[in-house]
């Protein structure tokens, strides 16, 4: 999800000119490195995944919303409903097969996904933005299977077009999928499975947390991004890591295979 913010790019220092979805992409294919089964959501999730498919996780599983598991799509899917996904993939089942066996079997490694807000311990928001449900200021796609992920998956992956104080919130506008810090302060409801948001990647930096009652840090910044930046555009008092570090450039193999072979008309890149 984007906040309607013009892409911005970035120039690499071999004079390479990328968007930052582009760099976004690269950086959470990396992150997938010695995972092996992933629940792709819409947009970019689904180009990341097939990326890391063709570079740093070539065994990996891809699952899809729509019931398809194991999926090795001849072509880049344009939604995760595609007739694309079908070929070469181990399974199909029905989506209530996937949701009861698949995601509350805890058979997902991660659960990569976008939303329009996040808070300091991982809950997220892709409901509405505005304080009145009747009349918002923007209804959203809702929570689709997000919510099973955070439930089920042994850690979620979250990537973010836009490192700004709209996105990076103190309070939710409205919580879709509760991280496992929030839903053990309620007397109701069952506790996700797994560690919750441990990854966050945007067009700054990434972010990171792994325990319960942690908060998402500043791990790593962007070449030429101030982590001062970084921590202006947060809603929330950001904490940035003492041994941070600075992201690795894309190589122009990764960028070959992202712009040539996985989507060339610009899909969901911009």
């Amino acid at each position: 999800m984007t906040d309607g913010t013009p892409e911005h790019t970035v120039e690499t220092n071999d004079g390479e000119i990328i968007t930052s979805s582009e760099l976004l992409t690269i950086h959470s294919a990396r992150a997938l490195a010695g995972r092996r089964v992933v629940f792709a959501g819409h947009g970019l999730p689904t180009l990341a995944t097939a990326l890391a498919q063709r570079t740093v996780a070539p065994e990996i599983e891809i699952v899809y919303e729509s019931g398809v598991t194991g999926a090795r799509p001849p072509d880049l899917p344009r939604t995760i409903s595609d007739s694309v996904l079908v070929p070469g993939a181990a399974s199909v089942i029905p989506m209530t097969h996937l949701f009861n066996y698949v995601l509350q079997g805890q058979r997902i490694d991660v659960g990569f996904l976008g939303a329009a807000q996040v808070d300091r311990y991982g809950s997220l928001n892709s409901t509405l933005i505005g304080s009145d449900w009747e009349h918002p200021d923007s209804r959203l796609p809702g929570s689709g299977g997000a919510i099973e992920a955070m439930a089920g998956a042994a850690e979620i992956f979250l990537v973010m077009r836009r490192h700004t104080p709209r996105t990076f919130v103190e309070t939710l506008d409205f919580v879709t999928s509760p991280s496992p810090h929030r839903a053990a302060q309620s007397d109701v409801g069952t506790m996700p499975a797994g560690a919750g948001v441990t990854h966050v990647i945007t067009d700054l930096g990434i972010m990171t947390r792994f325990a319960q009652d942690e908060e998402l840090i500043l791990s790593a910044v962007h070449p030429g991004v101030d982590p001062a930046e970084v921590v202006s555009q947060t809603g929330w008092d950001l904490q940035v890591a003492a041994d941070l570090e600075t992201t690795q450039e894309p190589t122009p193999e990764e960028l070959a295979v992202l712009r040539d072979d996985l989507d060339p008309t610009r899909i969901y890149l911009r």
